[in-house]
Formats: C-alpha cells, structure tokens, sequence
C-alpha cells in the first residue's frame, strides 16, 4: 500500500493506486481460500493524519490482510519527496496497538521498521505453529 488513499498520487507511481492494491491484496487471500498470509506496509511521515491512517487500517483488514507494518518514510534522495514529519515512537507504538484491535495476527511499528520487517522470523513461527498449514514444519523433516 506504502501510504494512505489520500497522498497515493503524490506517493506513488502513476500506474498503481490504492483500490487496486486492495483487491490485488483480497485476491491473494481469496484465492487461496485464505491460506496465504497476506501483508503490506504503510510509511509515516509523508503528510497523513489520523484519520487518513485510521481509514487505511480498516480498509487494508477489510481487504484480509493479516499482518501490517508501520515505518517511518526516510528521503533516499534530494529528487525524492521529502520527509514532512518525524514520527515519535509513541505513535508508532499507537498505531501497532490500533491495528491489532482491528485484528491482524501481526503488526510491527517503528522508525526503523521496513516492509520485510522480520518476514523470515514470522514465515518460520507459522510454518511451527501451523498458522500457515501448507508449509507446516513436521518434526521427520
């Protein structure tokens, strides 16, 4: 998703936006009658407000997206768009809080978070806890 409805024109490509990638991410979950564990990130700190963030928490979890990351947009380049604000870890601890009573199995949220924020770590815990059945570790492998 990389930001809120309101700034994807202004964020990203002109070829992508933010209806499409909710139904690019609802068909991955569809599609696989809900076996595939979904994810996508969101960047803070290029001019969303509350309620722009808000919007988006329940419209990605409509979309069942199961796991959410919150990271804070650093400016790779002076020909990038530039950082509007730097949000506090408060906030971002916050927004984690927000979305897991929205229901997402995971959420990770932070200045330093990116979007493969320990994807390894978490593919690992479902395949040994068995959240993601097809790729379920057995003890004879």
């Amino acid at each position: 998703m990389e930001t809120v409805e309101r700034l994807q024109r202004r964020v990203r490509d002109y070829r992508a936006n933010y209806t499409q990638s909710l139904k690019v991410l609802e068909h991955a979950k569809t599609s696989t009658g809900g076996k595939l564990v979904t994810k996508t990130s969101l960047m803070l700190g290029l001019g969303e407000n509350a309620k722009d963030i808000e919007q988006a928490i329940r419209d990605i979890r409509a979309a069942g997206v199961d796991v959410l990351t919150f990271g804070q947009y650093l400016r790779p380049s002076h020909r990038h768009l530039s950082v509007q604000r730097y949000v506090e870890p408060g906030e971002f601890e916050m927004w984690r809080q927000r979305a897991l009573q929205e229901g997402f199995k995971y959420v990770a949220s932070g200045p330093l978070v990116r979007s493969s924020y320990r994807a390894a770590e978490l593919f690992l815990k479902g395949m040994l806890t068995g959240d993601n059945p097809e790729h379920k570790l057995d003890a004879k492998q």
